[in-house]
């Protein structure tokens, strides 16, 4: 059985004539190109750790399949701002699983970008725990309303924006990389 035991976070943004060539040049900029990259749904395991990039890449080989929960956005348009982000949500009690979401923003900067995804993984935790969530309140009411509930006890992010340049595909990634 495979579950990841530890998990690191990486960003990166590329930009090149070809849309496949730019989005292999995000994942160089994460340091993600010479792995095998099979994209998985949100779930943070229980107990798993949270390691920094120069860590969790340790723990890999080149050519590995690698399990990511990945948002990819790309552009060609000038001065288009898009982003990616990846928001966790990570429950008090750690032998509970946690939440990843994926978010793909256009017009928005790396706070905004980067909240959202939080926002979403905190909403999809708070459902799974039976913890109310009203998504007509604003981000911070439903901030102190995790924290209140007591079960919710970190929320955070890894986002990446970028700018459209004419002529040029600009693509940006955000990950989370899962380490059995």
């Amino acid at each position: 059985m495979y579950v990841a035991t530890k998990l690191f976070l990486t960003k990166g943004v590329g930009q090149h004539k070809e849309k496949l060539v730019s989005f292999e040049l995000a994942l160089r900029n994460a340091q993600l190109a010479s792995f095998n990259i099979v994209r998985v749904s949100s779930i943070f395991p229980p107990h798993c750790e949270i390691v920094s990039l120069r860590r969790g890449l340790k723990e890999l080989s080149h050519g590995q399949i690698i399990h990511t929960v990945m948002a990819d956005t790309s552009t060609n348009e000038n001065h288009r701002l898009i982003g990616s982000s990846v928001g966790i949500a990570i429950p008090r009690d750690r032998s509970h699983i946690g939440y990843l979401s994926e978010h793909h923003s256009y017009g928005d900067d790396d706070r905004t970008t980067g909240d959202y995804a939080e926002d979403i993984a905190a909403q999809m935790l708070a459902t799974i725990l039976g913890v109310d969530f009203d998504v007509n309140q604003s981000y911070n009411k439903r901030l102190d309303q995790w924290k209140l509930s007591d079960q919710i006890v970190k929320t955070s992010n890894i986002t990446q924006t970028a700018v459209g340049k004419a002529g040029y595909w600009i693509t940006v990634v955000a990950a989370a990389v899962l380490i059995p």
